[in-house]
């Protein structure tokens, strides 16, 4: 299991489309992968879970992912809160 603190640097924050895209990547691996702020854990694979966060661009969030192609997970969904 990994887990990382990752700082949303998209300009938008996650709005409906950023986190359409976020899911999207989430999608492609077949490990767990859970995204935490403050007390909430939802599922990264989940749109409507996502929409519940409503975080903003410089807040700071939990990248959790369990399985066998966690590393490269966690990497990819860390790239793209990076990208702007």
């Amino acid at each position: 299991m990994i887990r990382k603190t990752v700082t949303i640097e998209l300009s938008s924050g996650l709005e409906a489309r950023p986190i359409a895209m976020l899911v999207q990547v989430a999608s492609q691996y077949e490990s767990r992968i859970y995204v935490e702020s403050e007390s909430k854990r939802v599922n990264a694979k989940s749109i409507m879970g996502m929409m519940t966060l409503g975080l903003a661009a410089g807040e700071e969030l939990i990248i959790t992912a369990d399985g066998e192609d966690e590393q490269q997970a966690v990497s990819d969904i860390e790239k793209y809160l990076r990208s702007n």
